[in-house]
Formats: structure tokens, C-alpha cells, sequence
């Protein structure tokens, strides 16, 4: 869930069966140990909160026995791979406590943290014996073998309730358990469950294990049950390894529509998700880069997208260059420029990205910095999010820019992503930059962590002004050579030229 806060529940077990219990259901059952488990604290046993899109198999506990049927789906469900709804009905007993039902709002105010609380259940039912009656039910947690605690009976006392508790047949469906409850029942046990996704616009995207592969139609459709305004689930079958960075991916539930439409940052985006890359995780980092921007400074994309820093940047009045490789990216590019009305703000190329910044990204530069003044505010910004080789593209910026600037204070700030597997991922990160660049940047760069892509595996933004000597090749020492001027201030001037 990309915002939200990932429960996963301990291990299910059956515990005895009681005889004494009148009911037709085969499969009724009331814990004989819930006595034993008051002594533990008083959160729901077994129920532990973990980060989002991590997940963990914890080992049985005695806490992790009250879960019992109250949480669980009907057993028979084990091992099912087609979703059959029905079969996780099953019958419970519960203790209740009979109340005059205008007095019903007051005692679920007095009894709070006794009576049930489980999104989905009713807490207040009909009493088939008495209509001016009603039923409320109670926790079974706290309520262990029918028996009500001192505190309880004096809040019943109070209200001229008598202190007696009954035993109610609560049935439970598939409706009333969560996606993680019905995965584990399902999934073969002690296999660890995935309910966590990217949410898209409509469609949810998993990265499923192996041993999920078989249950994929059936976690699909149940994702698709208990989430609103999910319309279909994919899976992604191949990493990102494409030159368009796009994967494959296999639809496991609902219509196959793949255009989709997103908000981030309080701008709308439209993109077809099986043919360019977007990560709702990052949307923070889009805010983080555009919150430095000033009206009026200059942005490079190199590599754009579908325009997450680039069309946000035009409605702070930036000057925007934005370049992306993938025709299907440049194409919801110019779609989403025209979108959110900024398609003349932003110019638009379908390059490769060293083709950029040698081309379009170097002549404004060229002719921009020999007019900027010191005085003058405007900033340059060169944002290079393609993680997997953008540290590759730095050695571009070498002797970039022919002469020597007229302010170095304009020099352009480079934000530059990478991934890292290293103990220290910001040393190796700067120390990859400066291998590319050919001089130190100690002292004159920040990192910044972005995100946890996987265990080991970080991403972060590396940025820095290019260091002049760097950027500018100095002019020939001997001007009297005609040639050799010539080549310094040629504007199709290159490196492999200097090096001839």
C-alpha cells in the first residue's frame, strides 16, 4: 500500500472444541485457552505492524493462538487457487450481553474497550427473542470463557443491566476478513504473505515470489475485492533491464485497460504503465527537486519520462528542457504537457541522453552563461534520474563548454541518481561520480537518500555544481594560432575534436 501501513497477522490455530455448546454449526468452536491468554498484554495477540512493502513470517507464539477463527477463514480454504467466496464462511461463537436498546449507545461508550472492535462486524445485533432488545457483542479476547471482569459488571450495574453474558452463533464470510487474513488461510502455511502493492491510478502492481505464482489470479482478485477503485492487478515478470525502462508485466485480475491516470504533488499525469516506467514512490523526491527551483531558473531533464520534474518545474515558471529516449515516454510527455497547459513552456526531445547534453543541453548553456551577469539570480539545474546508469553520463560534462564563464556563480547543479549496494552507499555514490567526472568532489557535493529499493540496495541523488575546471575547456595558450582559437570557440567544437 503506497501510503498506507501494511498489517500482517501470526499464525492461525484450531484450538478445542467445547461440548457443552448449542449450536447446529459443524464448525463452531470457542477457545478453552483465552483464560490463559488474558495474563499477556492487551493488544490483539499475534497482530504486529511492520513497514510498508516489507513482509514477515513470524514464528508461533501463545499469543499468536487468539487470532483463532475470529480472524481466521474457514480452513478448507488451504491451498485454493481459484477464488470460491463461499467457502470461507464459517460460524463462531461469541459472548454477548443483552441491553434495552435505548441504552445501547451508552453502554458501547462505557464498554469501549471491551466490546468488539472489528472493521466489518456488527458490535450491536437484533435479539431474535425481544424486539425492544438488543444484542451487543464483546471482544472474546477480553471476555475470556463468558466471564466478565469487576470493571465490566459495575459499568452493567450501573445501568441496571443484568451482568449476564450469552452465547451468540456470529457468522463470518469472506467479506469480513482482510486481504492478509484470506492470503494466509490460503497460501500453503508458514509461506510468507504479499498484500502490499504500487497503486497506479486504477491498477494495483505486484512483484510476486515464486512460491505465490500459482495463487497469483486468486491474490489478484482479491485485491481487487477489497480495495475501491481497483480495477485491475498486474504482475511484473521481468526486471527493468529495457533500454526504454518498461517491463513485461501479466494482468492476474480485472480488465485489461493499462492507461491509467495518476495524481502526484497535485498534478495529473496519463500514461499507458505497460509501455513507461513510473514509480509512485517517488513522488516525494519529484517534490524535493522542484521545491529548490526559482521562477525564471533553467531545468534539464535528461531523462523525463513522462514529465514528473519537468511539467511541475513549467508551473513554477522554470525554463524546461525535457528529453526522454522512449518514444512512448516523449509522446505521454507532450500529452501531459498539454494537459496541464504548459506544452509552451516546455521544449520537448526524443533523444538519447548523452545526444542531450551534448546537443541542445551544451548550446544553451553555451549561450546563456556568456550573458549571465553576477548579479544575475537565475540557477541551472541538470536533473538525471535514470538510477541504473546515469553516473555513466557524467563524464559528458567534461570540457562541456569552451572559454571561460563569465560568473561562476552560474555554473549548473547537477542532480544525479544511482543505485548502491555498499556499506557506505553515499561514499560509493560520490566516489563513482568523481571516477566519471576526473576531480574530487569533497566538499562540494551532497547525497541524499531516496528511497530502499531492496534489501542491501539504495537509491540515491548525488548533487553538485560542476566544478569549472571541469566544465569549461580553457582557451588555447597560443592565440596567435588561428586554427587553434578557431576550435576553442567553434560551437560544434568537441571533445574527441580537442583531442585530434
Amino acid at each position: 500500500f503506497s501510503s498506507r501501513t501494511l498489517w500482517i497477522f501470526g499464525y492461525s490455530a484450531r484450538l478445542l472444541k467445547t461440548n457443552h455448546f448449542r449450536t447446529a454449526a459443524s464448525n463452531t468452536s470457542f477457545p478453552a485457552v483465552w483464560m490463559l491468554l488474558a495474563q499477556y498484554s492487551g493488544r490483539t495477540p499475534g497482530l504486529c505492524v511492520g513497514k510498508k512493502n516489507r513482509f514477515f513470517t513470524m514464528p508461533e507464539t501463545v499469543d499468536d493462538k487468539a487470532n483463532l477463527e475470529l480472524y481466521s477463514p474457514h480452513p478448507d480454504v488451504r491451498g485454493m487457487t481459484l477464488l470460491n467466496r463461499e467457502a470461507f464462511k464459517r460460524t463462531v461463537v461469541v459472548p454477548v450481553v443483552k441491553v434495552k436498546k435505548e441504552i445501547v449507545n451508552a453502554l458501547l461508550k462505557s464498554l469501549k474497550h471491551t466490546v468488539l472492535q472489528r472493521p466489518g462486524l456488527k458490535r450491536v445485533v437484533e435479539d431474535p427473542e425481544d424486539e425492544d432488545s438488543r444484542l451487543v457483542i464483546l471482544d472474546p479476547h477480553k471476555i475470556p470463557e463468558f466471564s466478565l471482569g469487576q470493571s465490566e459488571q459495575e459499568v452493567l450495574k450501573q445501568l441496571n443491566v443484568p451482568p449476564e453474558v450469552s452465547k451468540y452463533n456470529l457468522e463470518l464470510t469472506y467479506e469480513n476478513f482482510k486481504s492478509e487474513e484470506i492470503l494466509r488461510a490460503v497460501l500453503p502455511e508458514g509461506q510468507e504473505v504479499t498484500s502490499g502493492f504500487s497503486r497506479v491510478g486504477h491498477i494495483a502492481h505486484l512483484n510476486l515470489r515464486d512460491h505465490q505464482l500459482p495463487y497469483r489470479h486468486l491474490i489478484g482478485q482479491v485485491i481487487i475485492d477489497k480495495n475501491p477503485g481497483i480495477t485491475c492487478v498486474v504482475n511484473k515478470t521481468n526486471i527493468i533491464d529495457s533500454t526504454y525502462r518498461n517491463f513485461q508485466m501479466e494482468v492476474l485480475a480485472g480488465e485489461s485497460n493499462l492507461v491509467t491516470k495518476v495524481k502526484e504533488n497535485n498534478i495529473a499525469y496519463e500514461l499507458d504503465f505497460s509501455k513507461v516506467y513510473w514509480n509512485p514512490r517517488l513522488s516525494t523526491e519529484h517534490g524535493r527537486i522542484v521545491e529548490l527551483l526559482k521562477p525564471g531558473d533553467v531545468l534539464f531533464d535528461v531523462f523525463a519520462g513522462i514529465g514528473p520534474f519537468a511539467i511541475p518545474a513549467a508551473k513554477k515558471k522554470c525554463h524546461v528542457f525535457a528529453n526522454d529516449l522512449n518514444p512512448e515516454s516523449y509522446n505521454w510527455l507532450l500529452h501531459n504537457c498539454k494537459l496541464n497547459k504548459v506544452d509552451n513552456k516546455i521544449k520537448a526531445f526524443n533523444m538519447d541522453g548523452r545526444d542531450f547534453l551534448l546537443g541542445p543541453v551544451r548550446e544553451e548553456l553555451s549561450s546563456k552563461l556568456q550573458l549571465l551577469k553576477e548579479e544575475q539570480k537565475t540557477s541551472f539545474h541538470i536533473v538525471m534520474n535514470l538510477p541504473a546508469l546515469a553516473i555513466e553520463f557524467l563524464d559528458v560534462f567534461r570540457h562541456l563548454l569552451a572559454g571561460e564563464p563569465c560568473s561562476s556563480a552560474g555554473l549548473p547543479t547537477v542532480h544525479c541518481y544511482g543505485f548502491s549496494k555498499h556499506n557506505d552507499p553515499a561514499r560509493d555514490i560520490q566516489e563513482r561520480a568523481e571516477a566519471s567526472l576526473g576531480t574530487s568532489l569533497d566538499g562540494r557535493c551532497s547525497t541524499y537518500l531516496v528511497r530502499n529499493v531492496a534489501p542491501n540496495k539504495e537509491m540515491l541523488c548525488i548533487s553538485f555544481q560542476i566544478p569549472v575546471d571541469v566544465l569549461y575547456k580553457r582557451p588555447c595558450p597560443d592565440e596567435a594560432k588561428p586554427a587553434c582559437k578557431r576550435l576553442c570557440t567553434s560551437k560544434d567544437f568537441s571533445e574527441e575534436k580537442l583531442k585530434s
